[in-house]
């Protein structure tokens, strides 16, 4: 078995005493993990361990890796204690009250000379749906800005928007997690769970255990193909001409649901059009795999009674990243895969929230329940909740990387950012980091000083997961309860507090009135009450009791929605939508002086910007550094041999790193994980291209060369 699989699942032969227990949810992925963390008390102060929740109904008791150290960054002593100004280049520790009259000053100032826009926030998709829906409310009440987007734009974007143009709404997973043995073939396309969401990986093996055959479609032989019957290796960017050669297969082959697609969809016509002018060779050509590999696949899903799609970042976080995913929906609905027992389609979501965080209102163009900041019924019921004449609401603003060239020609000269780190997380980050310079007021809100905070002229210390409590979404729509398990460090203040404090200072603390997390809960139920992510019928005390509700739930006593589309889809006519996919070239393509496709994406030991993990030993001890990750035969060619130190460039700029030799990976391509900073940031190197639609960035493929480098 490979070894990455076998991180969490050490068994635990004896659980020592402990003077206090206390089950919590790790901090992490969107599987969103509980666990048991255990206090031992001593002279010296307190001793955190961590076990695994064996009651969790998730994950049936697993931990990975950075779930059983999780704790360990919470309780750091590097952590920051105290608000911190710069005064003449230097940060310098201030109160509080000291904190929050600056910031009035700065924020009044700012929006007196230059206007209400001139202020941005900047949020993050591992924020609890309370933040996340305050943060929101907090941009466009207290500040008054259009300006508001988040990281997690880097992240579902693509697969949100596929989805609502699709299917009506966007909810992750459109099952429940324990309807994947049911499937009698899966697609796990662009999606690495092994490594990323590896607690629950025993679901992919249950469901291979009772007879399910299994497709991967990466340009790496990544850990999650030890399960694949078929390893489709795609050249970066050229998923949407081999699903092409795939539907046409099902097509001429006659394995369309006909009753499903003439009853529940519209657009098949046309879709059949263009794929009559499809050729399979084509697409071969184009997506570097064998035309008899097309036409195994697409029998393997096409001839299956049930059947599953999950895609991720590798299929996403392209400039054609919506009509990448609307392919993969086309696959579904032909073969009427959806909305019965095994049988849907999953967006593995990265981010702790991701889910939840992109449904109320950090994104730019979003209120919250999923509604439209464009929509004049939308915006009035807000305004009506939030108790401000409508005419108030701002309009929207602009993605989050738009934010930084906004920021970068002077348009934006102020930005609040909560649990983010712009710098290493966006594309083009030596644009993004030249930007933040020329702002007159960066604050940031975090937990350690991050590469981000090094460019504030103020720095507040937010709370950890131990201290925030609040509720979670994780990627299958599943909202949990998080409670808080310890007092904040020094002058630390819970996240959702300080927007209250900013949003008083500014005198509109009258609309800011909560004394808990479950207040500001209350609230969201209410705003979000007939969107389309209606989470009006939960309590947390029926969230808790249930070990977790599926949203929309949309009356107290519902039992909430696991399994999506069962009846009808959420367009008006309660159809889903079939629609022809053009391939696209990714917007860079190899030159003879960028000769290679660099890819990146995520390791097991580390996540997102590594602000966490990078501050856990034994996690950054595991995988100290980025790896260029490169076939041998390219190496040849470019004079690199294993371990040694090589620059990788593109049009943006170079990098340092070491090399690792893998047959693993196609020759054409390279693989480089974005957990660092500074010199070792990748994304100086990313492609910022924004697909059209839902503003994400093309992380995954862009044009390099690889040259050695002297020791």
């Amino acid at each position: 078995m490979n070894d990455t699989l076998k991180h969490f699942q050490k068994e635990q032969s004896s659980v020592p005493s402990r003077e206090q227990t206390t089950v919590t949810e790790c901090p992490y992925c969107s599987v969103q993990c509980t666990m048991n963390l255990y206090e031992e008390k001593s002279i010296n102060g307190s001793l955190y361990s961590v076990l695994p929740n064996h009651e969790d109904p998730v994950t049936e008791g697993k931990l990975c890796v950075k779930g059983l150290n999780a704790h360990v960054h919470a309780v750091d002593e590097r952590r920051l204690i105290s608000p911190m100004v710069r005064e003449n280049g230097t940060l310098f520790n201030v109160s509080w009250d000291h904190a929050l009259e600056r910031m009035r000053f700065q924020i009044q100032h700012l929006q007196h000379t230059y206007g209400k826009d001139s202020i941005g926030v900047y949020g993050g998709g591992s924020l609890t749906n309370e933040e996340s829906y305050l943060l929101g409310k907090f941009a466009r009440i207290a500040l008054q800005t259009k300006y508001i987007d988040y990281n997690g734009r880097f992240c579902m974007s693509a697969a949100a928007g596929a989805s609502n143009l699709t299917f009506g709404v966007d909810r992750g997973l459109t099952n429940p997690l324990s309807d994947v043995p049911l499937a009698k073939c899966i697609i796990l396309a662009g999606t690495n769970i092994a490594e990323c969401q590896p607690t629950i990986m025993h679901y992919f093996r249950k469901a291979r255990q009772e007879g399910c055959k299994i497709i991967v479609i990466d340009p790496r032989e990544t850990a999650t193909c030890a399960i694949a019957d078929i390893h489709l290796k795609v050249k970066p960017g050229y998923d949407a001409a081999l699903v092409n050669g795939m539907l046409k297969v099902i097509v001429e082959e006659g394995y369309v649901d006909q009753a499903f697609v003439e009853q529940k969809t519209n657009g098949y016509a046309e879709l059949k059009e263009h794929l009559n002018q499809v050729s399979l060779s084509e697409a071969a050509a184009l997506s570097g795999v064998s035309s008899q590999l097309i036409m195994e696949a697409a029998r393997m899903y096409g001839q299956a009674e049930t059947g599953m799609v999950f895609t991720a970042r590798g299929v996403e976080q392209h400039a054609s990243g919506v009509a990448n995913v609307r392919n993969f929906l086309n696959l579904v609905l032909l073969t009427g895969k959806i909305g019965r027992p095994g049988c849907g389609y999953g967006a593995i979501t990265g981010q702790a929230n991701g889910q939840g965080g992109r449904e109320h209102g950090q994104k730019a163009d979003q209120l919250p329940g999923y509604r439209l900041i464009e929509n004049p019924e939308h915006r009035a019921y807000i305004a009506e909740v939030w108790g401000v004449p409508e005419e108030e609401l701002p309009r929207k603003g602009l993605s989050a990387y738009e934010m930084m060239e906004a920021i970068d020609r002077g348009e934006i000269k102020g930005l609040i950012i909560l649990s983010s780190n712009p710098v290493v997380s966006n594309p083009n980050s030596h644009l993004v980091e030249r930007a933040l310079k020329k702002l007159e007021f960066l604050v940031v809100i975090d937990l350690f000083h991050t590469e981000t905070s090094r460019l504030a002229h103020m720095v507040l210390p937010g709370s950890a997961y131990l201290e925030d409590e609040g509720t979670m979404t994780q990627l299958e729509g599943r909202v949990m309860v998080r409670r808080a398990l310890k007092p904040l460090p020094g002058k630390a203040r819970l996240d959702w507090r300080i927007l209250c404090d900013i949003a008083a200072v500014l005198g509109k603390g009258r609309l800011f009135q909560y004394e808990s997390a479950e207040d500001i809960f209350n609230e969201l139920r209410l705003a979000s009450r007939g969107g389309l992510a209606d989470y009006y019928g939960m309590t947390y005390s029926d969230i808790e009791h249930l070990k977790g509700m599926f949203w929309p739930c949309p009356e107290e006593g519902h039992p909430g929605t696991p399994r999506m589309f069962e009846e009808r889809f959420a367009h008006d006519d309660g159809r889903a939508r079939l629609i022809p996919i053009e391939h696209q070239n990714p917007r860079e393509i190899p030159t003879q002086k960028y000769p290679l496709l660099l890819t990146t994406g995520r390791v097991l030991q580390h996540y997102l910007s590594g602000v966490q993990t990078r501050n856990t030993p034994e996690l950054n001890l595991k995988y100290p550094e980025p790896l260029l990750e490169i076939h041998p035969e390219a190496a040849a060619e470019n004079g690199l041999v294993n371990g040694s130190y090589a620059q990788i460039s593109s049009k943006r700029g170079s990098i340092r790193i070491k090399v690792k030799l893998s047959n693993k990976i196609r020759k054409d391509t390279v693989f480089v994980p974005f957990h660092w900073g500074d010199d070792q940031s990748i994304n100086r190197l990313t492609n910022p291209a924004l697909d059209p639609t839902c503003k994400m960035p093309e992380f995954k493929v862009c044009a390099v060369r690889v040259e050695p480098l002297k020791p």
